[in-house]
């Protein structure tokens, strides 16, 4: 693989408006069952400090994708530019995949009874444009980004936050820049 894309989220910038959920569903018209990426709010006790913090997820395109070791039509496959994609046509809706990915990102759905999932827009990627979620993010608090030994060098650039799976396991493709805790003092220009 010569390259693996991923997600940058800047916690300091996202306010939690859920324009990038709502850009995925309007993309792809998922079913209302379905949700590809999601916005959630994390605890403040989790942090030493108080903070309000949001996250945007989806599918973290993981280096070792554990719904594509287990699924057992091999309807996961994964590009050069690692972005993981599942076919659905070749899906059985065993929900393997739901299971084993420790960040519930593979979606059933209802309706037709198969799986879903973020595809990175990689089709959208591939005309050279920018992912739907990313087009979306107003503050710009979602990023594309290229997972390198620098990029998680850089200061502030975290693998993962409290309440999240061991990154060792999958190794995902998310970075996050947390928010500042404590109390924010406002400075007037």
């Amino acid at each position: 693989m010569s390259k693996q894309l991923g997600f940058l989220h800047n916690s300091e910038k996202c306010i939690g408006c859920r324009g990038c959920e709502m850009a995925c569903k309007n993309e792809y018209q998922s079913d209302a069952s379905v949700r590809w990426r999601q916005v959630y709010q994390l605890r403040e006790k989790d942090f030493s400090l108080p903070t309000r913090m949001f996250i945007s997820v989806a599918c973290n395109h993981c280096q070792d994708p554990e719904c594509l070791r287990v699924c057992p039509v091999r309807a996961y496959t994964k590009r050069e530019d690692g972005i993981v994609i599942h076919d659905q046509e070749r899906c059985i809706g065993c929900k393997l995949c739901t299971m084993a990915c420790p960040y519930d990102r593979p979606q059933f759905n209802t309706v037709v009874k198969k799986v879903e999932k973020c595809n990175f827009c990689y089709q959208r990627l591939d005309q050279g444009q920018e992912t739907a979620c990313v087009a979306a993010c107003v503050p710009q608090a979602l990023q594309v980004v290229e997972m390198t030994d620098e990029l998680d060098l850089k200061t502030g650039v975290l693998t993962t936050l409290p309440g999240m799976p061991d990154p060792a396991v999958t190794h995902p493709s998310i970075r996050f820049i947390g928010p500042k805790q404590g109390k924010q003092i406002r400075r007037d220009v």
